[in-house]
């Protein structure tokens, strides 16, 4: 009985094909037949020994298939090999792309498709089902609420909060002629926009990732859009931008630039993994902004921006809003105290609160 070479050695190419080599001339089909069977054999013990070999991921690191989410992972991914040499071993962190219901239904707005989780729900549901070890999230689309038995002990640092104006013939948006029309799928944009310029038009469910929407521009689409400068920044396409508009002409929405790291609340090893990649001032800043959200029981479908800082004297300044959809009415409030952890929950849920009772029943409708 012939035998196979041992298991370190390389028995023959992964490529190999009945047409790699050269057989001698076999008159007889019995002999040919064989032949084939024999070489069908090998091909299929290599394909069983190559995944018997393969490593398997320490983390398996679940996220959407956008290119800035895919940056998100990268990066999550080299700061996870940074702070823990094991991880720097190839294989030994692989990432798992995963489709949500907002990649999936482009044609609507997602003021329209309504709920919550749009980007995190299937995401969040790998994670319980141990598809995944650790799911990186874009902050500003993680819902108020965590899924039972999942943690999001981490925050990345911040990028830019800001939002960046993007147009070919204009250099900022005081410079759009009346009419003009501006893209952008955001409420919080939408509202801020008409609210300072009335005179121009908004085209709302100007949706798809950053190349989608950069496309659209470049087609005519629309005249300008609107983008956050830290994906911009994560993907290294500054050279669109236009102008970067200030903190006061354009209220970030809570958590923008904020990337989060959530696992399983059982899973001690990957808790310990992704507390050394957080950043203590973006996770309370992000905190003061979702406890903010939470009063107001903010969705897809409410135009609520809100943006906590460390001021001069390392305080914590907190400006919140509220706005019709139609830009015409617009409420704003701040706080200001101590940069802790209860003290900016407080701020954020006052704040909600506050700016609740102002806006009254029915503001959210015009």
């Amino acid at each position: 009985m012939e035998t196979l070479a041992p298991s370190n050695q390389t028995l023959i190419s992964a490529n190999f094909t009945s047409r790699s080599v050269s057989l001698p001339c076999l008159k007889s089909p019995v002999v040919l037949c064989h032949q084939r069977r024999k070489l069908t054999f090998i091909k299929a013990s290599i394909a069983v020994e190559q995944q018997t070999q393969k490593k398997v991921a320490l983390i398996r690191i679940g996220t959407r298939g956008s290119p800035l989410a895919l940056a998100q992972a990268y990066e999550t991914r080299e700061k996870l090999i940074a702070s823990s040499s094991e991880l720097a071993e190839e294989g030994a962190i692989e990432i798992v792309v995963i489709k949500t219901t907002g990649d999936k239904i482009l044609s609507q707005p997602l003021a329209d498709i309504g709920g919550k989780g749009l980007f995190t729900k299937e995401i969040d549901e790998a994670l319980l089902n141990s598809e995944i070890d650790i799911a990186v999230h874009s902050m500003k689309d993680v819902p108020t609420y965590l899924p039972d038995k999942t943690i999001l002990p981490c925050n990345l640092p911040r990028e830019d909060v800001r939002d960046a104006f993007i147009s070919l013939n204009a250099s900022s948006l005081a410079d759009l002629p009346s009419g003009s029309v501006v893209g952008t799928a955001s409420l919080r944009r939408k509202s801020q926009l008409l609210h300072r310029y009335p005179s121009l038009t908004v085209l709302e469910n100007f949706r798809g990732n950053v190349q989608t929407r950069l496309k659209k521009l470049n087609d005519g689409v629309v005249q300008a859009t609107l983008l956050a400068l830290a994906g911009l920044k994560r993907l290294s396409m500054t050279e669109h931008v236009s102008s970067i508009l200030s903190i006061d002409d354009m209220l970030p929405a809570v958590a923008q630039g904020a990337i989060g790291i959530a696992c399983r609340s059982d899973d001690d090893t990957m808790a310990n993994y992704i507390a050394k990649l957080n950043h203590e001032e973006t996770r309370l800043a992000v905190a003061c902004e979702r406890a903010f959200l939470l009063a107001l029981d903010g969705s897809c479908r409410t135009p609520i921006a809100g943006y906590a800082c460390r001021d001069e004297d390392g305080n914590c300044l907190f400006r919140g809003l509220v706005a019709s959809p139609d830009g015409t009415k617009v409420l704003e409030t701040s706080r200001k105290g101590l940069y802790a952890y209860d003290d900016m929950m407080l701020m954020g849920k006052d704040a909600g609160e506050e700016l609740l009772s102002r806006a009254g029943p029915g503001f959210f409708d015009s």
